[in-house]
């Protein structure tokens, strides 16, 4: 198969995938909790995550926060030697683990319900059936499709997947709480989208 054949495979496969999300009211009740408890309270978003999970979840962090929404990475493993000290009173905290088995993700689940155990808990991951998925006041899941990588392995789809649903929950709180260009452009002074918004901005 030609390079240029492969690659639209590959682009293929993964587009299916993001159609085969399954979109479930489990969305409205994230957006709520994230609405309420950050947005009208004054908590903010913990996202957690290892690896490659680890990396979304920072990009939802940094995406949140940029659009009105107060958020934080939290390093699993960093969690358990005092960064948990993170956490107050109103915080949501949004856990990535495709497996749903993740080690430090469950440990993590333990000690901040230790430490704070109204905290909600918005899981994605992609396993319904996982422990992750049972310990979730939310449970977001990525379609039931295999990586595109060739060994089968490496987070690939699973990871587009994360991506995307992080952007439904991202747009989603966006419009729920009414955000606006002007508001945008006070998060973002400088560069190519602070020049955007600040343009939006005077045309509101």
């Amino acid at each position: 198969m030609k390079l240029e054949e492969r690659l639209k495979e590959i682009l293929r496969t993964e587009a299916e995938a993001v159609l085969r999300i399954p979109i479930t009211d489990q969305y409205a009740k994230a957006v709520e909790i994230i609405v309420e408890h950050v947005n009208h309270r004054g908590g903010k978003l913990i996202t957690s995550g290892m690896g490659k999970a680890g990396q979304i979840a920072l990009n939802m962090a940094t995406t949140f926060s940029s659009t009105g929404t107060p958020a934080i990475f939290l390093h699993p493993a960093e969690a358990q030697h005092g960064d948990l000290g993170i956490m107050q009173k109103n915080d949501v905290m949004l856990l990535l683990s495709n497996s749903g088995k993740t080690r430090e993700i469950l440990e993590l689940v333990v000690l901040a319900r230790r430490l704070n155990p109204q905290t909600p808990m918005i899981v994605l991951t992609g396993d319904p059936d996982s422990q992750l998925a049972a310990e979730a006041d939310v449970a977001l899941f990525t379609a039931d499709v295999p990586e595109v990588c060739p060994l089968g392995l490496t987070p690939t789809t699973s990871t587009t997947m994360m991506t995307v649903i992080g952007d439904l929950l991202v747009v989603s709180v966006m419009e729920a709480i009414g955000f606006t260009a002007s508001e945008y452009a006070r998060r973002h002074h400088g560069g190519y989208l602070g020049h955007l918004s600040k343009q939006a901005a005077e045309e509101d």
